[in-house]
């Protein structure tokens, strides 16, 4: 059984506020005391900031971190505040739940880099054996997509047509159109990767499986819901390549192919307990500064490199940080202010984040006063018009009883639930997420959810005590309708040359984030790992240091498929089609 740490060793920042208010009114900082050269500063606190910290300090360097909000970025859990009585803690909220898919290799790694009671944060990780995906209406079937032993013993493109078809068939997907799609998934799978960023990065995934040709089930099942549901991505916008990479990647990890553990993980404890609060500990014990409340304003450059960091706090006070090294870990919203002109004239390549779209995910949490008895795993609700899926995790936290342990001894689980779509009507009140009240929201999520099958037994009237929304989305009452603090990159057609590597053309800038071209490919903490890594192995190749590179990971490539994937590159350059492109 995982141990919990000291809620006061957890918590304590003294130091951090200090730190940060020192600077605020100081005007001018001079650089933290370190080695000649090893001095670098994280612009950024959330999933790249702690990592690329965390990579620097082991090797050496000296870092401090600057975040605006809160530690972990949307990572974090959010306490419900003024919601814990009797000694109790407040409702742990949240952006949005928190998914590990075995794929995942970056933030596992990290995880068990961490320590937690007796062993590390990675032990935290626990496998959620189930998962379904409910359908709507007068559709009362429900099934459950590749949970089970791998029946393909050698992998060849017959043995996955069948298991594809197996797995996706038997719900109202016409069977006809169930075998394009497949062929589909199978002409990506067998593609090579010059292929896919030559030319499925330039088609998007519905015009990829021909949905627009195609039934209303074929549609809403597997051109769009299986691409909202599991990799937040608009089907019309989003490139073949980054979504049937994700693709590729579900498919192997279903089948247990080069995975870090189980198929789909989750965490033991609220996110900050399990996870971010001792990562923040462990990092401030060798060392790294954390000064929050201080976002970047601009950066001062001369001689071709930044020299300095201007910052400001919530009042507006600037200070001003020299440093050896400026490592960006911003999202991409927040770096594009950041890129004045004469940063861009030193790297014009970074003016494509310009072209860079983003697109809201955010999640909400029902509070419930009974279990309700779901699954062991996360829920898709396929016909849900705002693509919701949910996970109820009191049965993961077996360290925690939530009556016991947080809000008023009423709530004895969470239902926490992303919203992927904030852009379709809804069924309640006809509106978009966008243009709801927060309590439209709540309301609205609610009666999407009990739409499905069995869940109006499952959530019944009187089961709610209450309910948190992330606060980054707020009602502005001038324009009727929400803004959002938090947004998520979306990959769309041809958006891959606009993101920018970790390295820059400014010798110390590095950037990371979840828009930095990664191998994963999609703005995920993931990604957000991947890149910080990326940036530190960039700052060690630029100080030719002697300690070692930060270990990076690729997704799973079947040897199996290595021939076929040769065969198509030679088909690429010749401009000829790939092999099973035949339809």
């Amino acid at each position: 059984m995982s141990q919990r740490l000291d809620r006061r060793t957890l918590l304590s920042s003294s130091v951090a506020v200090g730190a940060g208010a020192a600077l605020a009114g100081v005007g001018l900082a001079p650089a933290f005391a370190a080695t000649p050269g090893k001095n670098a500063v994280v612009l950024g606190g959330g999933m790249a900031g702690l990592t690329a910290a965390h990579e620097l300090i082991e090797r050496g360097f000296s870092v401090t971190v600057f975040e605006p909000t809160a530690w972990g970025g949307k990572a974090r859990s959010i306490p419900f505040a003024g919601t814990g009585s009797g000694g109790r803690a407040d409702l742990p909220g949240e952006h949005g739940f928190r998914f590990f898919p075995g794929f995942y290799h970056h933030v596992p790694e990290t995880m068990r880099r961490i320590p937690f009671g007796s062993g590390t944060v990675g032990d935290n990780l626990v496998a959620a054996t189930g998962g379904k995906f409910l359908r709507g209406g007068d559709h009362a079937d429900a099934f459950v997509f590749g949970i089970g032993p791998d029946p393909v013993s050698l992998l060849t493109v017959d043995g996955l047509r069948r298991y594809l078809l197996d797995n996706l068939g038997g719900h109202a997907v016409p069977p006809h159109e169930l075998v394009y799609f497949v062929e589909r998934l199978l002409v990506f799978l067998t593609s090579c990767d010059e292929r896919r960023l030559g030319q499925w990065e330039k088609v998007s995934w519905w015009d990829f499986v021909g949905a627009a040709k195609r039934s209303g089930p074929y549609q809403k099942i597997l051109a769009a819901g299986l691409t909202r549901n599991l990799v937040a991505a608009k089907e019309t916008i989003a490139s073949t390549r980054t979504i049937g990479n994700m693709g590729e990647a579900f498919v192997y990890n279903i089948m247990g192919r080069g995975n870090d553990g189980a198929l789909d993980r989750v965490l033991d404890l609220p996110t900050n307990e399990a996870w971010i609060d001792p990562w923040v500990t462990y990092l401030r014990g060798l060392g790294v500064r954390f000064v929050g409340g201080q976002r970047l304003v601009r950066y001062e450059v001369a001689a071709g490199r930044i020299v300095a960091a201007v910052l400001a706090d919530a009042n507006g006070a600037t200070s001003r940080v020299e440093a050896d090294w400026f490592v960006s870990a911003m999202p991409v919203e927040r770096v594009l202010p950041t890129l004045t002109p004469d940063v861009l004239a030193l790297d014009p390549g970074l003016k494509g984040l310009a072209k860079l779209q983003t697109d809201w995910m955010v999640g909400i949490q029902f509070f419930l006063r009974d279990h309700a008895d779901l699954t062991k795993g996360h829920i898709t609700f396929i016909d849900s018009p705002w693509s919701l899926t949910a996970l109820t995790q009191g049965q993961f936290w077996e360290d925690r009883t939530i009556s016991r342990d947080y809000g008023d001894g009423e709530v004895v689980d969470v239902l926490s639930v992303d919203i992927s779509n904030w852009d379709a009507p809804g069924i309640l009140y006809g509106k978009p997420a966008k243009q709801c009240s927060r309590q439209e929201i709540a309301d609205e999520v609610l009666a999407q959810i009990r739409d499905h099958h069995t869940m109006g037994d499952l959530l019944p009237e009187g089961i709610i005590h209450s309910w948190f929304l992330d606060p980054g989305v707020q009602w502005d009452a001038g324009t009727l309708r929400n803004i959002n603090e938090t947004p998520l990159l979306v990959n769309t057609v041809d958006s891959w040359k606009s993101r920018p590597t970790a390295r820059t053309k400014i010798p110390n800038l590095l950037m990371s984030g979840d828009f930095v071209q990664t191998d994963i490919d999609l703005a995920t903490m993931e990604g957000a790992n991947e890149s910080a890594r990326h940036a530190v192995n960039a700052i060690l190749d630029e100080s030719r240091s002697t300690a070692a590179q930060v270990k990076t990971f690729r997704l799973y490539d079947p040897p199996e498929f290595k021939l076929l994937k040769q065969t198509d590159k030679l088909l690429y350059k010749l401009g000829q089609r790939n092999l099973l492109d035949v339809i």
